[in-house]
């Protein structure tokens, strides 16, 4: 049984998600981050950036038991390990990286600048801040969109990929970050095809915090 040390956020639900995707037993381990359980040294040997999610698998390569830390490295690490949600040909594969890439370089910073300044006492530095990181983050989405035109999956036919379990996890959040779905018809029907399935149901259900 892999265990899931992790809490309540979008790169969180990314890899329950996963997990439940891919029909892998685990046990979820709650790391408060609002209460610095980050920082604690036990979680330190696991996650040496501090920060959640990060995974122990007891049955790791060769049989040995292996941690893995950052959200992206995760999902490339359970994709190897199942077999499942990633492409076999090197085209498929390479554009499921890309997509990953995309969602950890920028669909997850930017999103996240905009959580952060819309809590800030109001002033012209929340509304400096929450401008920028809204406007790039609306361009984020017009790239999924786009992306998205005539595809029912963001990098993978016939089925999703970790790709879009990554970019689901944030996409979860869109009221939050005061992106409605209106003008983004591609980005609707993909959010609530990937929200119809029910292993991704179970994965947002399941108790992070």
């Amino acid at each position: 049984m892999i265990d899931l040390y992790t809490w309540n956020t979008p790169n969180g639900r990314k890899i329950s998600v996963a997990l439940e995707e891919m029909g892998l037993p685990y046990a979820v381990h709650t790391v408060n981050i609002s209460k610095d359980q980050q920082f604690k040294p036990d979680f330190l040997k696991i996650s040496p950036n501090n920060r959640i999610p990060a995974i122990i698998d007891p049955d790791g390569p060769d049989g040995q038991p292996i941690s893995v830390f950052e959200s992206g490295a995760i999902l490339l690490y359970l994709a190897e390990k199942t077999g499942k949600f990633m492409p076999k040909d090197p085209r498929g594969k390479v554009a499921v990286m890309e997509w990953l890439m995309w969602q950890m370089g920028g669909f997850g910073p930017m999103p996240g600048q905009v959580h952060h300044f819309l809590m800030q006492p109001e002033g012209p530095a929340r509304d400096y801040g929450f401008a920028r990181y809204h406007k790039e983050t609306r361009r984020l989405y017009g790239v999924l969109d786009r992306r998205l035109a005539g595809r029912d999956y963001v990098a993978s036919e016939g089925e999703p990929s970790i790709a879009d379990f990554a970019i689901l996890g944030w996409a979860w959040r869109h009221e939050r970050h005061q992106v409605p779905f209106d003008d983004l018809p591609n980005v609707a029907a993909w959010y609530a095809r990937m929200m119809a399935r029910p292993a991704t149901q179970r994965g947002f259900e399941v108790a992070l915090s």
